[in-house]
């Protein structure tokens, strides 16, 4: 490993490039790619320069997008672990088909750098591998690319080679879990966030023994709080404590599950539920992109919402919440263009919260 920046290379498309290198294949480029390269440029020039840190922006997907800023030795660190842990060797490919304007895009390089891969590029967006059909050894992505690849059947075939994939930065349903079971790849759910600088435990999705249970690397101690949610102390990549609005279970093994957010719970009338709960049974009828969000209601505290895409794709009858217990059923049943989403492919809660309440103010005359 390459731990001190002034030893470290951009290996791009199996060539060593120099930043003045790289400055010069930019204005060569044209086409929608420039951009991407440009923003590798531009981070790369912040990655190198004589400061000890750099500013990195969460994703906004429970609350208000920030800027923080992170060490750059920590980002290093959390780096090592990963390719330490995932047996990632110099000259394997690795594959940026994130935005470098968030940390899932910016550790993709900085693995890069210090394990020396042989880097390649894409433009963000919901099929990373379209355009790219050379073998891949480690990839990382959100659900929905991952979704969306296997619909084609192209990338299905490219997304089975690649010898392991990531996938981070949301929640995986049940039924993208069955899809990935029995690809021959090594294929991991992570978790993380932008304070532990990427990911602190791994989940293993397919193969011999797929767990439901995350497992932390081996400097990261877990516990709860007295709300039950999860404690993060990660020194290596995180100078404090970090306490979380994630409800989880810890297991005596120090394996752990997500149950969902603590701001994700609606309280309606004394009882509390967890949307994402609802959203995993509900996963299993509606096959339209949708979440479960909630509005203030004057006889219930908070009424459970709906908020589903192209909702003409099924009956929005009593059968479609049959497998929800009585009081997780939503009160209303929202048809909208599309969810609100965050830069990073994530659930916009808040987005859905003010959306939830705009639509039943103006589609229900009652809340009853």
């Amino acid at each position: 490993m390459f731990l001190k920046r002034s030893e470290q290379q951009l290996i791009l498309d199996g060539k060593v490039y120099t930043l003045l290198q790289l400055e010069e294949l930019i204005k060569d480029e044209t086409g929608p790619k420039q951009k991407q390269l440009n923003d590798l440029l531009s981070f790369l020039t912040e990655w190198f320069d004589k400061t000890e840190e750099i500013v990195v922006r969460t994703s906004g997907s429970t609350g208000i997008p920030k800027s923080i800023w992170v060490q750059k030795e920590k980002m290093i660190k959390s780096a090592c672990i990963t390719c330490e842990y995932l047996g990632l060797q110099q000259g394997d490919t690795a594959l940026l088909c994130m935005p470098l304007q968030y940390i899932a895009g910016m550790m993709m390089v900085i693995r890069a750098l210090v394990a020396r891969l042989d880097l390649r590029c894409v433009i963000p967006s919901g099929h990373p591998l379209s355009e790219i059909s050379i073998p891949l050894d480690f990839v990382a992505m959100v659900p929905s690319q991952v979704f969306n690849s296997l619909q084609n059947d192209v990338e299905r075939k490219r997304l089975s080679k690649i010898n392991t994939l990531i996938i981070g930065g949301g929640a995986i349903d049940d039924s993208l879990i069955e899809s990935l079971s029995q690809l021959p790849n090594k294929i991991y759910s992570t978790y993380g966030m932008t304070e532990t600088l990427s990911h602190i435990a791994l989940r293993r999705l397919n193969g011999s023994d797929p767990n439901n249970r995350y497992y932390p690397f081996s400097s990261v101690k877990l516990s709860l709080s007295d709300e039950l949610t999860l404690i993060i102390d990660a020194p290596l990549v995180c100078n404090e404590v970090l306490k979380t609005n994630d409800v989880a279970e810890l297991y005596d093994d120090g394996s752990f599950m997500i149950l969902g957010r603590k701001d994700n719970i609606i309280n309606s009338g004394g009882i509390k539920i967890q949307a994402e709960k609802v959203e995993q049974l509900l996963n299993e009828v509606i096959a339209s992109p949708f979440a479960i969000t909630s509005i203030a209601h004057s006889k219930w505290g908070e009424a459970i919402v709906l908020l589903v895409e192209d909702s003409r794709e099924f009956s929005l009858d009593e059968n479609l919440f049959c497998k929800l217990p009585k009081y997780w059923r939503p009160l209303y049943t929202i048809s909208v263009a599309s969810l609100p989403m965050t830069e990073t492919g994530k659930i916009d809660r808040i987005g859905c919260k003010k959306l939830a309440a705009e639509k039943v103010k103006a589609d229900y005359s009652t809340c009853d």
